[in-house]
Parts: C-alpha cells; structure tokens; sequence
C-alpha cells in the first residue's frame, strides 16, 4: 500500500484524492474549462489546497464515443500543462492519464510521476515495457473495447468475476514486464452498463484480494446521473454517495472532479475505522 513518486512516499492505507484536470475541449464534464495555462495552474493550485494527493492530467477525451487523438495533438495539450504545473505548484505529484507509451514518456521526462492508463497497456504494446523503465507507478484499468465502442452493448457472464480476472491478468502481466508499483482500477463506466457498475461497486472489496491499491474514477458519471435523474452538473451530492461506498468498500484513491468532498469523505470513514478499532481493542 506504500508507492514511491519522484522520492516521495505515499502511504495509501488511509486514502487519497487524486483531482481531474482534463486539458481537453471535450470532456464530459470539465471540457474545455482548461485551456489557458494560467487558469489550469489556478485549478492545480486549488486542489492541491484542498487537499488532492494526486493531480491527473488527461489531453485525450475517454468519454463514451469519443474518437482517438493524435499522440503530437496529445503531447501539445499536456507537456505545456505539465511544466506550468510542476513550475508553479512544484510539490504536486503528477499522473498522466494516457494510453500512449510516447505521451507516457515525454510527460514523466516533463515532471509527471505516475502513469494512469485506461487500457492497462491493451492499447499499445510498447506501453508496459515503457512504463518499467520509467520506474514510476503504473494504474492499470479495465475497459471492454475504446472509448468509441465501450457502450455499444457491453456485455459479461458475470461481470464482477470477470473484470476481476481481467485485472488479474493485466496484473501478471505487467509484474511480468518489471513494474513494481501498480495500482488497480475496475472501470467504472468503461464498457459497462448501470447495473454492471453497481454490481462492481457493491462487490469492490472483492478486488483487494489481487494485493493492489485499489483506485475509484466513477466522479460525475452518468452511473451516478441516471439514479437520481440529474446532469452532471448536479451529480457532486451523488457522487460523495459513490465515492463514501467505495472507500468503505476499501478503495485507497478516488478520481474526482470535486476534491475538498472527497478529501471530507476519506476524513469520515477513517475516523469511523480508527473509532471501531478502539472499540475492539478496549
């Protein structure tokens, strides 16, 4: 549960944020709020003082539907970002949230320490190999298809034990590559369908027996939108729901849009665990 990023250690056994800053024009939620450098600076600056362990730079849209973007369009949207960042908030751990090997190189020779990739290295092959070398923190997620044809009826025998072995694998195969340090991530909204991602959810402390930190990226999303018939907009009371169920299920990082409720969020549940372990010691 311990990582190490750019010499710092991170202990994960009592949860950390991990803030969405998407360098995107078409986001589902924050496209095009953070284009100018100056304003993506301010935002890395707020979550940072709200207490985001994490800042993850995205520059390639994932959204259901979304087609892909060119690697040079990519590397345009995030170096710039990265360098602001590390330049003015120079204490913030960095993710690149990218499935290009390249990006994944020039943003950790730019300041990034941890690679975020959707695909857990199904989408480039030179990706795993890439990511050892770097010796940075790998997150690995489950995703059935790309984002262009990920909800185009996605469909499991059962889904909870199949993503689990999926993980599994991708696991294996990057311990088998050299990674050292991997964090774990189920997908929510990647290829599934509501009833598939409640299912995770309710069965999420399932995915800590593969011995991984367990990362949560369901903020905002439509798994939270559709139950109580609200935009995204006005999903954040819903997503401090999920995201309090996935920290009591175990989760050890949550990927959020909002950071000072997630951060208030792992503050509760922490206290609630160190008051019921008193309780069982006295």
């Amino acid at each position: 549960m311990v990582i190490n990023c750019n010499s710092t250690t991170i202990d994960l056994s009592e949860g950390h944020v991990m803030g969405v800053l998407n360098v995107t024009p078409d986001s589902f939620y924050d496209g095009g709020k953070y284009k100018d450098l100056n304003v993506i600076v301010s935002h890395a600056k707020q979550m940072s003082e709200d207490g985001a362990t994490f800042i993850d730079i995205g520059g390639a849209s994932t959204k259901p539907g979304a087609d892909a973007v060119d690697e040079k369009e990519e590397i345009n949207r995030v170096i710039p970002a990265i360098n602001a960042i590390k330049q003015h908030v120079p204490k913030a751990i960095i993710s690149i949230d990218t499935t290009s090997s390249v990006v994944a190189e020039k943003a950790v020779a730019s300041g990034a320490s941890i690679v975020n990739d959707i695909s857990a290295g199904t989408f480039d092959d030179r990706m795993l190999a890439v990511v050892a070398s770097l010796g940075v923190p790998y997150i690995a997620m489950h995703i059935q298809g790309t984002p262009k044809t990920m909800q185009k009826n996605p469909s499991y025998n059962q889904v909870v034990d199949d993503v689990f072995r999926a993980m599994e694998t991708y696991r294996d195969r990057a311990i088998k590559k050299g990674i050292q340090q991997i964090i774990l991530d189920p997908g929510f909204g990647f290829g599934k369908t509501l009833s598939h991602n409640y299912q995770l959810l309710h069965h999420l402390d399932k995915f800590q027996s593969l011995g991984h930190p367990i990362l949560v990226g369901a903020s905002r999303k439509s798994m939270i939108q559709k139950p109580i018939d609200v935009d995204a907009e006005n999903a954040l009371n819903g997503a401090t729901v999920v995201h309090t169920i996935a920290a009591l299920q175990g989760a050890s990082i949550l990927r959020v849009h909002d950071v000072k409720e997630a951060v208030q969020v792992f503050k509760i549940v922490n206290f609630m665990n160190q008051q019921s372990s008193q309780t069982s010691s006295s």
